[in-house]
């Protein structure tokens, strides 16, 4: 089968090459003939050497959707044929950290799919704890409806739920983009009262309010943020979602929430975060970090098969899978404002 290669030796450090076809290796694996794919911004983490745990040589990617092929023999909820959506994280659903939700950090999984085992970015893909990871893709739901409920779909509502929205809350995202239009999505499905999106993008920006996900649009280049805020709430944001992770996106979190306000923080950061404890001493907030626990993915599929939930508007681009080199350069370049890229098999 044809599969994508990360080597961190080779430049460029991605092609497209044979590899065989995966096999049962666990009796609760399943085999799945990929239909879909995404590319995450993690994968481009892995590929500029932000993800120390990425192993060599792995195949890439971990967002998908695909069609079950094969399964082992103590699998009991899937069978061959089942369409599913694939949770970007494996997890034993029997260590402290899973039976706590915290699938993050299950002590046998987390985030492994195209980091640590061979991912979602070739032909067919080996799936570990096939009963915990896989999600059935309703019969009124498409392939790419379903394509983000595993990650970024999940990482935006695990935002919000991490922050506790509540319906009175006035809710700022920053980071309008994949995720954090997501977050929005989120926010509004638990009935936040007002919400606000941040972003130096305005084509971002447009996009979510052409999509009416939020109730304000604000650019950091056109405004001064603290006092926009300021005018639209007296004490500050009940609740902030940093899903930007830029150079001064973990201070303008801090700087906007109102005292004893809830910072969710889903942003991956290249670099070092400063934690200026003198100057908010006394603001009394709560800080809360991911990675995702996507715990949620049924939860997803169900509202999105009520017509609560629609991703489709965040694929701006699609490319085969022979061309997803080209993909790759497309998508780290951001031409045309691209938001996310679907990879067809």
């Amino acid at each position: 089968m044809k599969a994508l290669i990360y080597d961190k030796n080779s430049n460029p450090k991605i092609a497209l090459k044979e590899k065989t076809k995966p096999e049962i290796i666990s009796d609760t694996d399943a085999i799945i003939k990929v239909t879909l794919s995404s590319i995450c911004t993690s994968d481009l983490h892995i590929i500029d050497g932000f993800v120390p745990n990425a192993k060599n040589n792995i195949v890439l990617g971990h967002e998908f959707v695909g069609i079950i092929e094969k399964t082992g023999k103590n699998v009991k909820n899937f069978k061959k044929g089942d369409r599913v959506s694939v949770n970007c994280e494996t997890f034993c659903k029997d260590c402290f950290f899973c039976k706590n939700g915290f699938i993050n950090n299950c002590i046998n999984g987390g985030w492994n799919l195209g980091c640590t085992i061979d991912g979602c970015q070739a032909e067919y893909v080996r799936v570990p704890w096939a009963d915990n990871v896989l999600t059935k893709i309703n019969d009124n739901i498409t392939d790419k409806n379903a394509l983000f409920v595993g990650d970024i779909l999940s990482s935006g509502y695990f935002g919000a739920k991490m922050c506790e929205i509540e319906p009175n809350d006035t809710v700022a995202i920053i980071g309008s983009g994949p995720v954090g239009m997501c977050a929005m999505i989120s926010a509004k499905i638990l009935k936040a009262k007002t919400i606000i999106a941040i972003d130096i993008n305005q084509n971002r920006l447009n996009i979510a309010k052409k999509q009416n996900l939020a109730d304000f649009y604000l650019n950091p280049n056109d405004c001064n943020i603290e006092n926009e805020i300021k005018k639209i709430t007296k004490y500050g944001i009940d609740k902030v979602i940093e899903a930007a992770g830029g150079n001064n996106t973990f201070e303008m979190a801090w700087k906007i929430a109102r005292p004893n306000g809830i910072i969710g923080i889903v942003a991956m950061y290249e670099k070092n975060q400063i934690l200026p404890l003198p100057i908010m001493y006394g603001k009394n907030l709560t800080f809360k970090t991911g990675g995702v626990d996507a715990i949620y993915c049924r939860e997803l599929m169900d509202l999105i098969s009520k017509n609560k939930i629609n991703t489709d508007f965040l694929i701006t681009h699609s490319f085969k899978f022979k061309n997803i080199i080209e993909a790759y350069s497309f998508f780290k370049s951001n031409k045309d404002d691209c938001l996310k890229v679907m990879i067809e098999y």
